[in-house]
């Protein structure tokens, strides 16, 4: 009998204060996924794009969050481990009820949770540039397509402002991104005339640290009469031991320029850049632009490194591109979401087509209609001595993403959009 009275007494109480249910508190957050590697060897690069999403929450949150609701984040560790990102990512859509995941850095991370998203029909907001040759209905792709950085990257070598390369080393770490690129670039070198044996192709795993005997062997190649310029898609914390052995050999900008497409402000974080100087990295933003967006942006990120202690950034906050094609894919699928008054997976990918974000590279960013990636300006930079960039060269305006290379013959009559499930 007491037992009964209490438990009528709750209901009577619970009933006054109009808060019927813990379900129906639930609902009050809208869940979001985050899927980074906080450990092991991406953790260089990914960490600081788990901190930019934290952040545009925050944002979001303080102005009121999305549909009248907040924004509940919820933090994954897949620890550089590509079959753990497909078990995060199921986690994090059936159990912990996500509606919209920002993650990934690596393309096999990406490959690896593509079939998870597809099955599950939910959103994954991919930030980082990458190979193409995908297309997915649950995919936005923020980054730059292969036409929207390696192509320009390649071409302004080749020109007289870029030093007229015409020997070429295709290094990267071995996995789908940088050797499907470097299958892009071999056929478009090709299509410009490089001969076969002015290309020479060499990849190291994932956490490799001796890069001695490699350079001794582009040193050998760029020593036999043609100008020589390095491309290099080494990801990961792999990109410290490269740059310190560049400086020690010597091997400097003038006599063998290194452009880079997966390294940016942060991966020279902790490297001596003063014998780097001149070598290149080709992205779609830099710290460096200087527009009353970018300072907002920097200074933004520079308060939040210092309110949330971030170790690394409260000294010294540095931004990149990674970062902001991070930001402006939270803030597309916010203005999606309340385009579509709804979170549900079908009627936000409608929204997102066309979407417009004016971005911190100034340039305002626009998701094409059909083929789920952004219209992006392509930067090339020069590194200077303090670690930052001094841009060299850009393209006139945005440039419509290619996902489908035309360098690589098998894609001719692709169609330029996702096919719906």
């Amino acid at each position: 009998m007491n037992r009964r009275f209490a438990l009528k007494a709750v209901s009577a109480a619970v009933a006054l204060s109009g808060a019927w249910s813990l379900p129906a508190f639930a609902q009050e957050t809208i869940k979001v996924g985050v899927l980074h590697s906080l450990s092991g060897t991406m953790a260089i690069s990914e960490t600081v794009l788990k901190d930019t999403v934290l952040m545009a929450i925050d944002e979001i949150n303080a102005k009121g969050g999305v549909l009248g609701k907040k924004l509940e984040p919820v933090v994954v560790d897949p620890a550089s481990n590509w079959p753990l990102f497909a078990e995060k990512a199921r986690q994090l859509i059936s159990k912990d009820k996500v509606v919209a995941t920002f993650g990934c850095w690596t393309s096999v991370s990406r490959k690896s949770v593509l079939p998870v998203f597809e099955e599950l029909n939910s959103l994954l907001f991919y930030p980082v540039q990458y190979e193409g040759e995908e297309l997915s209905k649950n995919v936005f792709y923020t980054g730059a397509a292969p036409n929207q950085q390696a192509i320009p990257a390649v071409e302004y070598l080749m020109s007289k402002d870029g030093g007229s390369a015409k020997r070429w080393v295709l290094l990267g770490t071995d996995y789908v991104y940088p050797r499907t690129t470097n299958k892009i670039l071999r056929a478009f070198l090709k299509s410009k005339g490089v001969a076969e044996a002015d290309i020479m192709e060499e990849y190291t795993p994932f956490g490799h640290s001796d890069y001695q005997s490699i350079i001794a062997k582009i040193k050998k190649f760029s020593s036999e009469g043609k100008k020589t310029a390095v491309v290099s898609t080494i990801n990961g914390d792999s990109n410290v031991p490269f740059y310190k052995e560049l400086g020690n050999q010597g091997l400097k900008a003038t006599d063998v320029p290194v452009v880079a497409f997966s390294v940016g402000e942060e991966e020279l974080r902790g490297v001596d850049t003063k014998p780097l100087q001149g070598h290149l990295a080709a992205w779609n933003y830099f710290q460096s632009i200087k527009n009353p967006t970018n300072d907002a942006f920097i200074k933004k990120w520079s308060d939040y490194a210092k309110a949330k202690g971030l170790a690394g950034h409260k000294d010294k906050a540095l931004t990149n591109d990674p970062m902001e094609a991070t930001y402006i894919g939270i803030m597309m699928w916010k203005q999606a979401v309340e385009k579509a008054k709804s979170t549900d997976t079908d009627k936000v990918i409608a929204a997102m087509a066309g979407q417009t974000f004016t971005a911190p590279s100034g340039i305002t960013s626009k998701m094409d209609e059909k083929n789920h990636h952004l219209h992006k300006s392509v930067f090339i930079g020069e590194v200077k001595a303090d670690g930052q960039f001094n841009v060299v060269w850009k393209t006139p305006g945005p440039v419509k993403a290619q996902p489908w290379s035309p360098f690589i013959a098998e894609n001719k009559g692709k169609k330029d959009e996702p096919v719906k499930k």
